[in-house]
């Protein structure tokens, strides 16, 4: 018996299924498109990168969530998100496609200002990127009937007008090496999400704006920004 009771994160609804894709944990990939990692005056990585998210900061696409605290320049960062349906560990790029249950849009929010002190100060980026509603997720489709990734379009719109507009054949680090990758440092599991990097766009959103991203051939991802608490 517990001392209490934790709340629960919500399961990820799937494309032709009643049953929805509950979430171990959350992996994101850094600097993985060239023209992102040129606009914050970053090199390209010669090996990818990573960071976390926490279960508990996730939420579904629709929520409307308030402008978070601590932070004057909140960005957004639109994602193309793989989730893990197979244990794989130390893999190569083909079995860790195998392993793929299915894909998302995804939002990767970012308090700008605190990354950048962090960095500055040679800092970990956990106040700038795992916070409450830090990572939001669009329904899941099954990898097969999304088919092969190739150079499906990504796009985010902030009140309508476009900021992000690219498309996935512009990824460094593909999805097949990125698994790959990743499995010779954990044993990835069913439940594993990865966001896959932002194309370059990112910026600044204010209290009020509606998020709204997409990937061809995937369900939308949208978020609205209420008031600082």
């Amino acid at each position: 018996m517990s001392l209490f009771d934790l709340p629960s994160h919500p399961d990820v609804p799937v494309k032709g299924e009643s049953e929805g894709y509950p979430v171990r944990r959350i992996f994101c990939v850094g600097r993985n498109y060239a023209a992102h990692a040129a606009e914050l005056g970053n090199e390209v990585p010669e090996a990818p990168f990573y960071f976390t998210k926490m279960p508990a900061h996730l939420v579904l696409s629709g929520a409307e969530l308030p402008y978070p605290p601590g932070t004057a320049n909140y960005h957004h960062e639109m994602e193309f998100v793989i989730a893990i349906g197979a244990p794989v560990f130390r893999c190569t790029p083909e079995e860790g496609l195998s392993a793929v249950y299915g894909y998302a849009a995804g939002l990767d929010m970012t308090r700008r200002d605190l990354q950048n002190e962090a960095k500055d100060q040679r800092r970990p980026w956990d106040l700038s990127k795992d916070f409450e509603g830090a990572a939001v997720i669009g329904e899941i489709t099954k990898a097969a009937e999304f088919g092969p990734v190739s150079d499906q379009k990504i796009v985010l719109t902030v009140d309508g007008e476009t900021r992000q507009d690219a498309t996935l054949a512009e990824l460094i680090h593909s999805v097949p090496d990125v698994i790959a990758h990743l499995s010779g440092y954990y044993h990835l599991e069913p439940g594993d999400l990865i966001y896959t990097g932002t194309p370059a766009g990112v910026s600044a959103v204010e209290a009020g704006a509606v998020l709204e991203g997409s990937v061809e051939g995937l369900a939308p991802v949208r978020l609205t920004l209420g008031a600082a608490e």
